[in-house]
């Protein structure tokens, strides 16, 4: 089990974990990002833009995100990827870290003397708090943190946003976090626009932590061509539409589903969710051996393997990954 791979990523991974022929193709339940096209309109000069350095300050990606947020300039910061965001923080906050589990395996990675939590209740005696909302794996949202924010000012949160924009139900109240002193939030484009090979992000948080922050990032850390890609996408608000539009049917279709073939979905948020199952080994190596994989559990704390978590895909996919799964043992 050590060989599984720690991410839903490189399905391939898994294939020689087990030790299973890789097909020529593999539907891949197992990664959270956008499965819709690009649209035609998306196009960029890849020649030009990997010729010449990125701009440092990624100006016209905050320019856009300054706009749109109404945040000042000058509290956000790109990165390539919330990954080095987390692995940044690490290194300039202090004190005693609490993680919400289950949870994003880097965080622990980055974070190497921090604690587990299972409710949010127990944060008394930590100095910065790291949740994902929505989480991750479980696709929950937690509404009205605020309060719990303001009464803890001593306390920093660090607040892992990335599926947000895949929320599937419009009303639920988004919160101004980034209005608080002591809340630093992350932000994936990666996901929400299909990015994940060009790695690209950003942090939300006071100009303090900002420039603390600066101080070990590397030059021109986000390439051009990510800089490029997130500013087209950021202006393309049909594919955004489309995208949200695309999740909200078809998510609740296939958690039906599943649901009246007897499988146990925990409930969701957003376009993915956990499956309870007796032997998630014995479910992956079905999926993979018809040309399928989904995210394993057992890196998760409190979830040890006992789900499955999977994405929503195309409508005759998703029938698919039902069918097979239903000649598992039960």
């Amino acid at each position: 089990m050590n060989k599984l791979t720690l991410h839903g990523a490189n399905p391939e991974n898994l294939y020689k974990a087990f030790n299973i022929a890789i097909p020529e193709k593999i539907i891949d339940f197992s990664t959270n990002t956008n499965i819709l096209a690009w649209p035609e309109n998306i196009n960029i000069d890849f020649k030009s833009l990997a010729s010449r350095y990125p701009d440092i300050e990624c100006l016209r990606v905050r320019k856009i995100i300054s706009s749109r947020e109404n945040i000042n300039i000058n509290k956000i910061l790109f990165t390539n990827g919330i990954n080095e965001a987390i692995f940044l923080l690490a290194r300039i906050l202090t004190g005693s870290t609490a993680i919400l589990e289950p949870c994003y395996s880097e965080y622990k990675r980055a974070f190497t003397n921090s604690h587990e939590i299972f409710s949010l209740n127990d944060i008394n005696n930590y100095n910065n708090i790291i949740l994902a909302n929505p989480n991750n794996p479980t696709g929950i949202y937690i509404n009205n943190l605020s309060e719990l924010i303001k009464f803890y000012r001593d306390k920093f949160f660090i607040i892992d946003e990335a599926y947000i924009d895949f929320l599937l139900n419009d009303n639920i109240k988004r919160e101004r976090l980034c209005e608080f002193e002591n809340v630093i939030i992350l932000r994936s484009l990666t996901k929400i626009f299909h990015l994940s090979g060009v790695r690209i992000g950003y942090i939300i948080a006071n100009e303090s932590i900002i420039e603390r922050v600066k101080k070990f990032l590397p030059t021109w850390n986000v390439n051009s061509i990510a800089q490029e890609l997130a500013e087209k996408f950021l202006n393309d608000s049909n594919f955004y539409e489309l995208t949200r539009k695309f999740y909200k049917y078809n998510t609740p279709e296939f958690i039906k589903n599943l649901r009246l073939a007897g499988f146990d979905v925990l409930n969701s948020d957003v376009h993915y969710f956990l499956i309870r199952v007796n032997d998630d080994i014995e479910a992956l190596k079905i999926l993979l051996k018809n040309g399928m994989t989904a995210r394993h559990t057992r890196n998760f704390a409190g979830l040890d393997g006992q789900y499955l978590r999977a994405a929503t895909r195309f409508e005759n996919e998703n029938k698919f990954f039902i069918e097979t799964l239903k000649t598992l043992s039960r």
